[in-house]
């Protein structure tokens, strides 16, 4: 049995609008509630306690006035939830941090690098080669140097991944491309189950909902790098998951209501 816990932490909030962003345009009319203004959305990071390291899945989201002129414009870090802070309530330092595994690259996953000075990072091969050379398209995603900042990853030596692997006991990467072309899910195993923190293969629950009057057995995003890699990580989540209850999202709105109830899972 695993000793291995996990913590949600919440490091801000990006806008998004949901019927351009996160519904596919094809399944906009099966979801009528869904917003076409400008809505907040957390960016979560996952910190997994119990092992023999300290291991933190992504490292959150960046300051406000970055995230705002460079991203999606209203995205806001209040005062005490950059990930330092975040890790100093529940007393801990970046320095403590053994191992940070990146589902992606992109700036609202891996901003603050360089506070923790004592981990290891691991990403996945093609998502650091893509980052470190990017299309235009994705400049701002990866705060590519053309725009004149300096990404957060510049200059940090990273462990490269390929496929699944094992990057500490009970945890596991697995690649789930599609959102970004080397995106991977991490699987961490505890005594309640295994969990699998999803990054941004999956951004709200509802894209795992099937659509049965158009054959859909998920409902896709509609954003993405590649749409069938996309639809096929979000097919292997589901059929790799234990339960729905075990995919830990990093931007569904429902994990603040969850993290409020059990802010520590896997016991």
């Amino acid at each position: 049995m695993s000793n291995l816990t996990i913590r949600p932490i919440n490091t801000g909030f990006v806008t998004m609008i949901p019927k351009q962003y996160l519904y596919h345009h094809s399944t906009v009319a099966y979801y009528p509630d869904a917003s076409d203004r400008e809505e907040e959305y957390p960016v979560f990071t996952y910190l997994v306690e119990g092992g023999d390291k300290l291991l933190l899945v992504d490292t959150g989201m960046a300051y406000t006035e970055r995230a705002d002129k460079y991203h999606h414009h209203g995205s806001y870090q209040p005062e005490g939830m950059a990930i330092a802070d975040q890790l100093a309530k529940i007393g801990y330092k970046p320095e403590d941090i053994d191992i940070v595994v990146f589902t992606h690259l992109h700036w609202d996953h891996c901003f603050y690098m360089d506070k923790f000075t004592n981990a290891k990072f691991y990403v996945n091969k093609k998502e650091y080669e893509f980052a470190m050379d990017p299309i235009p398209l994705y400049y701002k995603s990866y705060e590519a140097p053309q725009l004149g900042i300096t990404r957060p990853f510049e200059g940090i030596k990273m462990e490269l991944l390929e496929g699944e692997a094992e990057v500490m006991p009970g945890v596991r990467v697995f690649e789930t491309p599609g959102h970004s072309i080397g995106h991977q899910s991490v699987e961490i195993d505890t005594a309640a189950g295994r969990y699998i923190c999803c990054g941004d293969a999956i951004f709200i629950m509802d894209n795992t909902k099937p659509i049965e009057e158009i054959h859909y057995d998920i409902t896709p995003p509609n954003r993405f790098s590649d749409i069938v890699s996309a639809w096929k990580s979000i097919e292997l989540i589901k059929a790799r998951a234990e339960s729905l209850d075990k995919i830990l999202t990093c931007h569904d709105r429902e994990m603040l209501d969850r993290v409020s109830k059990t802010p520590i899972l896997g016991l």
